[in-house]
């Protein structure tokens, strides 16, 4: 027998015994208005957020919010008129490189901690809210969960190739201990629930 077949015959031999896994509790929130909840938080960690009936109320907060912006680009038909309509990914992403702005559905939100979940399958290309320079999420306000449980629930039997949370615009604290929103990715992001 060889040093390798002895080392794992011993240690094959000395596995503890198995244990069921723990149960894992049903985690709940105490919040009565999630939307309330979400609001308050995304508000706290630098978003805008905007509580809206439809995509035309969104255009014309978009028109109003970022009426500088020169490149507009959305994967929302419905707002060909201010930007292009950026469904397909881009053969190369250096393209993206001059987004003023970016309006991108998400799937859901999470209400303890103002976070959004984006997908490949909401995405065109997944640089895109990173490499704008400000970010527009769309959410249905019935897709806002109280707690990351919940959204870990929502999201863990699904397939997607890249998915990430986004909170608020990009920010670091390590610049002389203050806070410096923009800092690295969008410098700003706007939170639209939708209705």
């Amino acid at each position: 027998m060889s040093s390798r077949d002895s080392i794992l015959a011993a240690v094959a031999r000395n596995q503890p015994e198995h244990i069921p896994l723990p149960e894992i509790p049903a985690f709940f929130s105490g919040e009565t208005d999630v939307l309330e909840k979400f609001t308050s938080v995304a508000v706290s960690i630098g978003s805008k957020v905007f509580r809206v009936k439809d995509l035309e109320e969104v255009k014309q907060v978009l028109l109003k919010e970022y009426s500088g912006a020169r490149r507009i680009v959305s994967a929302f038909p419905e707002l060909a008129d201010i930007g292009e309509v950026y469904i397909a990914p881009a053969t190369d992403p250096h393209t993206l490189a001059n987004v003023d702005l970016a309006v991108l559905p998400a799937q859901l939100g999470v209400a303890e901690n103002g976070a959004l979940w984006v997908t490949d399958v909401q995405l065109p290309m997944r640089v895109l809210p990173f490499i704008c320079q400000y970010l527009a999420l769309v959410v249905p306000q019935k897709n806002i969960v109280p707690l990351m449980q919940q959204a870990y629930d929502v999201i863990g039997a699904q397939e997607y190739g890249f998915g990430t949370f986004i909170a608020g615009p990009s920010k670091t604290a390590d610049i002389e201990q203050s806070l410096v929103l923009g800092a690295h990715g969008a410098r700003t992001l706007s939170v639209f629930l939708l209705e």
